[in-house]
């Protein structure tokens, strides 16, 4: 009996040392990657676009003088990819962990800019935003709200603005990117879309302007 209850007792510790280990070892094998990171943790990369850029890698030279080689593939699968890779842009770019794999990728000169659509009341008129340098954004032609300023956040668009009016109270919303080419922006909320077109100059600008000859006879003296 006591050899019987011996064995049993060495059987069960090591059934025990055994399921001990075993979480060990899964714990030490559990290392952070990017897959298990919230989007909102993912680090957010500005900088240039660099020469060497072509087909799925961008080549971004930080604000912060790195020069990064990132992997656009999986953005663009993902419809991530907003705007084009043009040298010289400045870029903000959502990464993994390891900075090398682009999760968003946003052209920020193309973001810039006057966009419009028709007026949603009478379609005679268009209104708009105008997002310009350093966060600030403008109303175009709107009288019930005024646009104040804009960023990027974990990929989204934020915009602050003010409702005329009403108590004057800031309001800060997030949209969702859509699509951002050099001549449209689309971007929506949980209850709305927004599909905007760049600005075109108002009719007559940069027209060249030809002035009838001088009918002054050069050959008249004083």
């Amino acid at each position: 009996m006591k050899k019987v209850l011996f064995i049993g007792i060495i059987a069960l510790a090591a059934i025990s040392m055994m399921s001990c280990g075993g979480k060990k070892q899964q714990g030490m094998g559990q290392g952070i990657d990017s897959t298990d990171v919230a989007p909102a943790e993912l680090p957010t990369l500005y900088g240039i676009t660099a020469s060497t850029s072509h087909g799925d890698t961008l080549r971004l030279i930080t604000d912060n003088g790195d020069t990064l080689t990132i992997d656009i593939a999986a953005a663009r699968e993902n419809q991530k990819l907003f705007g084009d890779i043009v040298e010289g842009d400045r870029m903000i770019v959502q990464t993994n962990v390891q900075k090398t794999i682009a999760d968003n990728v946003i052209n920020q000169n193309m973001l810039l800019g006057n966009w419009v659509m028709p007026d949603p009341i009478d379609g005679s008129s268009e209104i708009g935003i105008s997002i310009k340098e350093g966060g600030i954004a403008e109303t175009i032609e709107q009288t019930s709200i005024s646009y104040r300023t804009w960023r990027i956040v974990n990929g989204q668009i934020e915009i602050v603005s003010v409702r005329e009016g009403g108590s004057q109270e800031e309001e800060t919303n997030l949209y969702d990117i859509i699509k951002l080419t050099a001549d449209s922006l689309t971007y929506k909320d949980d209850e709305d879309t927004f599909e905007f077109s760049r600005q075109k100059p108002h009719e007559g600008y940069g027209v060249n302007i030809e002035l009838e000859e001088s009918s002054f006879d050069k050959d008249f003296v004083m």
